[in-house]
Parts: C-alpha cells; sequence; structure tokens
C-alpha cells in the first residue's frame, strides 16, 4: 500500500476552498476528506484517530507555550521595556495579542478541518507555492532548531543539580548527549501511542504549572511582608519606540506555540468544540499565570538583579528557598522535557500533512500499523533536530527566521479575511467579528516591519535562505516528468521504510 502523491497543481485558491468545505469527495479532491480523518469509528481502519480530548487539548496549548520562556528570559522584556510596569504592560498585552490570534485560528481551525496549522490553511487559501516555501523553511531549519534548543535547555537543567561546585557548569558533551537521549526517548513515546503522548504531556504541563503556581505562591507571601519596593515608581525609565517593539518580541516569544493545537485538528474529538474550547481555556490561564509569575519575580527580585540574571527562576530560588533551590532547576527540566514532546505531537503532524499533499516524499504520511502513529513522520523530525545538536551556532539560526514566523502566522489570518469576502456562504461552525483578523493582520505586518528594521542582515540571510524553496519546488512539485531513476529511488526508499517500520498509506473512509 503505497500512497500515490497528489501532485496535482493548487489551481484557484477558492477553488480549493471550495474543496475542503465540499461533502462529498470527487476525482480532483486532496487525498482524503479532513472531516472524515480520524473521526471514524472502525478502529481497524489506518489512520489517524480522534483520541485528545478537551483537557489533553487545553494542555497541549499550555504545556507548548509554557516552556523555558517564562522561567529564564523576563530579562528580554525587561530590558527593552525599561520598567517595571511597562514590562507588566507587554505581558499583558501579549496574552491579548495571542488570544486574539489563537481565537482567529479557531475560526480557520473549524472552517477548514485539516490538520497542519497554517500550512493548511495558506495551502486551502493561497495554493500550493506559498504553503510549500512555509513548509520547506520548517522542514530544514525552524522545527528542528527549535525542538533542539528546548532539549539542549532540558539536558542542561537536568544535569546542572549534579554540578553545584561554582564556575563549573555541566559538561558540554554530556548536556548534548542528554539531550539526544530526549528527542529519542520522546521520539519513541509518540511512535508508541498518541494516549501516551497526550498523558507525557498532560502530566508535565500540570507540573510546570504547579512549580509556577509554587513562585507565584512566594511571591505573593513576600509582597504581603511589605516588599513593595520594586512597585513604588513602576514606569520610571520606560522606553519607547524601536525598544518597546523589541519588547513585544520578548513577549510574544514567551506566549509562541498558542497555534500547535491546530496541528493536530484531525485528531481531536469534535474538533469544532473542542479546539475552540481548548484555546479559550488555555490562553487566558497562560496569560494570568505568566503577569503573576512576573508580579512574583519582581516582588523578590530587583530590576537589576534581573537584568543581570540568565535564568530568572533560578536565581529566584536561590535567593528564597535556599537548601531547596534545586526545585527550580528540576522544574525548567519538566517545563521543557514538555515542550519538546508537545512539538513532536504537533510539528511532525506537520511533515505528515505535506507529504499528503505531495510536498514531500510519500512515505512521510504512512502510518504504523498497529500503533497508528505517523511513526516515519515522528523519526524524520527527531533526526533533523538531532542533526542540530552539534551545531554551535544554532541560536542565530532561529533568529534569521523570526519574521517567517509572524509572516507566515499573518498569512493564515489573512486567509481568514480572504474567505470571508471570496466566500461568504462557507461552512463556520464559529465566527468572530471581523475586526479580530484584521487587527491580528496589522500587528503581524509591524512586528514583520519592525524585526527586519532591527535586524536587517539576519532577515536578508533569512529570505535568501527561504528563497532556495523555488527550485525545489519546480524541480521536485511542479516538474512532472521527472527521469526514471529518480522515480526508481524514491520507490526503493518508501519500500525500505515501509519495511523498517511496519507503515502503510492512510486508509480513507468507506
Amino acid at each position: 500500500m503505497v500512497l500515490e502523491s497528489d501532485q496535482s497543481g493548487g489551481g484557484d485558491a477558492s477553488q480549493t476552498a471550495a474543496a475542503i468545505s465540499a461533502s462529498d469527495g470527487g476525482p480532483d479532491d486532496k487525498p482524503a476528506r479532513p472531516e472524515s480523518l480520524g473521526n471514524s469509528s472502525d478502529d481497524s481502519r489506518v489512520a489517524l484517530k480522534a483520541e485528545i480530548g478537551l483537557f489533553s487539548s487545553s494542555t497541549i496549548i499550555v504545556g507548548c507555550i509554557v516552556g523555558s520562556g517564562i522561567f529564564l528570559s523576563p530579562r528580554g522584556v525587561l530590558d527593552s521595556a525599561g520598567s517595571v510596569g511597562m514590562s507588566m504592560l507587554v505581558w499583558v498585552i501579549s496574552g491579548i495579542f495571542s488570544l486574539i490570534g489563537a481565537l482567529c485560528f479557531a475560526e480557520l481551525g473549524t472552517t477548514i478541518p485539516r490538520s497542519g496549522g497554517e500550512y493548511a490553511y495558506i495551502m486551502a487559501c493561497f495554493g500550493e507555492l506559498p504553503a510549500f516555501l512555509l513548509l520547506w523553511v520548517t522542514l530544514i531549519i525552524i522545527n528542528p532548531t527549535g525542538q533542539t534548543i528546548v532539549a539542549l535547555t532540558f539536558a542542561y537543567y537536568v544535569i546542572q543539580p549534579f554540578y553545584q561546585i561554582e564556575d563549573c557548569p555541566p559538561p558540554d558533551i554530556f548536556v548534548r548527549l542528554m539531550a539526544i537521549i530526549c528527542l529519542a526517548l520522546l521520539t519513541f513515546v509518540n511512535s508508541w501511542s498518541v494516549p501516551w503522548a497526550t498523558r507525557v504531556q498532560d502530566v508535565f504541563t500540570v507540573a510546570k504549572i504547579l512549580a509556577l503556581i509554587v513562585i507565584i505562591g512566594t511571591g505573593l507571601v513576600w509582597i504581603c511582608m511589605g516588599n513593595t519596593e520594586n512597585f513604588q515608581q513602576p514606569f520610571e525609565g520606560s522606553k519607547n519606540g524601536e525598544s518597546i517593539a523589541l519588547a513585544f518580541y520578548s513577549g510574544l516569544f514567551a506566549y509562541a506555540a498558542w497555534n500547535y493545537l491546530n496541528y493536530l485538528t484531525e485528531e481531536i474529538k469534535e474538533p469544532t468544540k473542542n479546539l475552540p474550547r481548548g484555546i479559550m481555556i488555555s490562553l487566558p490561564m497562560v496569560t494570568v499565570i505568566y503577569v503573576l509569575a512576573n508580579v512574583a519575580y519582581f516582588a523578590v527580585l530587583s530590576p537589576e538583579e534581573l537584568r543581570a540574571s540568565n535564568a530568572v527562576a533560578v536565581t529566584f530560588g536561590q535567593k528564597v528557598f535556599g537548601r531547596m533551590a534545586w526545585i527550580m532547576p528540576v522544574s525548567v527540566a519538566m517545563s521543557t522535557f514538555g515542550g519538546v514532546n508537545g512539538g513532536f505531537l504537533s510539528l511532525s503532524r506537520l511533515f505528515f500533512v505535506g507529504a499528503r499533499e505531495g510536498q514531500l516524499p510519500e512515505w512521510l504520511a504512512m502510518i504504523q500499523v498497529s500503533r497508528k502513529t505517523p511513526m516515519p513522520s515522528l523519526v524524520f523530525t527527531c533526526l533533523m533536530s538531532i542533526l542540530y545538536v552539534f551545531v554551535p551556532s544554532i541560536d542565530s539560526l532561529i533568529n534569521y527566521f523570526s519574521f517567517m514566523t509572524w509572516l507566515s502566522i499573518g498569512a493564515a489570518v489573512a486567509g481568514l479575511i480572504y474567505l470571508r469576502i471570496t466566500q461568504p456562504n462557507l461552512e463556520r461552525p464559529i465566527k468572530f467579528n471581523i475586526l479580530l483578523p484584521i487587527t491580528f493582520v496589522l500587528a503581524c505586518i509591524f512586528l514583520v516591519v519592525m524585526g527586519t528594521v532591527a535586524a536587517p542582515m539576519d532577515t536578508l540571510i533569512g529570505i535568501a535562505i527561504t528563497l532556495t524553496g523555488f527550485p525545489v519546488y519546480f524541480l521536485c512539485i511542479w516538474y512532472k516528468k521527472k527521469p526514471a531513476f529518480i522515480m526508481k529511488i524514491n520507490q526503493n526508499i518508501t519500500h525500505l521504510v515501509q519495511k523498517m517500520f511496519v507503515v502503510v498509506s492512510e486508509e480513507k473512509e468507506a
């Protein structure tokens, strides 16, 4: 059962969206009808199953958002904002902005019920080429480097308590090997069972939220003890202009991953209900927790202490917990471990969907026969991440594509506006005021422009790497008459993957 690649052109975007909303598949439809995928009661069918309920939907969002950012880097917001009061405003506004974006994605995810997040929405609204460019940079840079950085952070903080000697950080090779172990272990868990992966996400999300509650509770106790000097003149030293834009970049980075549940739309039970509910439960919760955590940090640490810290939560723990300060690095480790798991659970589906659309090798869209998991896509994601473990300048690679993150998310929400205009009668289980997507798109444009102004060389390098996707697209997707030996190599690789992992192409509902 080899999946035949559907490499038909994207065609008119309105026709594509119409095909998505059609109730019956036709000969020109995409490989499978999204409403049926993962929602069949027939458990014998080899397909992704709808096994994610409302609680796990919420923990996936919360667990992916709450990674290392809130524990390690609130100082980035303070440095750019200049004052305690302005920092708190940035955290609140960043949370509201993320909620608006997530609500737009809730409408997109219920209108276009496909897994794949912004890739699927750009494909439906604007066609194959722009969708492939996003897929290309996500494949080679964004996804693997993001996973690797979080895994390296986990590795450092899980090893760090064993190296308590001052000025003696953990050996670099140990950190990198532990990161590889983390990536391999979570690949196994996600390959073995989707319920296992969601349980891991549930457990570690609860653990990291409890850690933040400990921080918040401690901070409130300090405030009740009269430690309010850092709040006396909250806006003294506030900055403006470009610095505030950079503060929002730091704040929004900490809220990143609010869109990850949309990568799993087809695996959510009753997605038209649980996708928007999961979003509306998790985003306000994260915003409240983030704001209160920063209140706690400022209650215990002076702005100068916070600016001097590379790991704010660890410095916080050293000041208030004494011998129990090891709780904080362990909390960071648990948080990042859950973040890596959430990345595997959600982002691996992007490559699965890309292969199903005919834009990646067909074996990436295959499913393990007995486990019903996208094992090839997960293993591929793991191997790509491991390749970057030993890259010394991985942070700069992330910087090159900051603009691409907001450009792609903004384009997806612009697609929502486009569908409102071109297909007003398209079925929309939920529909928000048009001002929400318009406001969000304008804010994304602002972030892309300000990011380009702040780091023009990084943006140019990112654009140059993105443009390499053009020849790949035209040679591998647009051009149909491939040499026979290329087709033979592709077929042999597909058969090898099928034999190694016991995978077949997804079975459509009868």
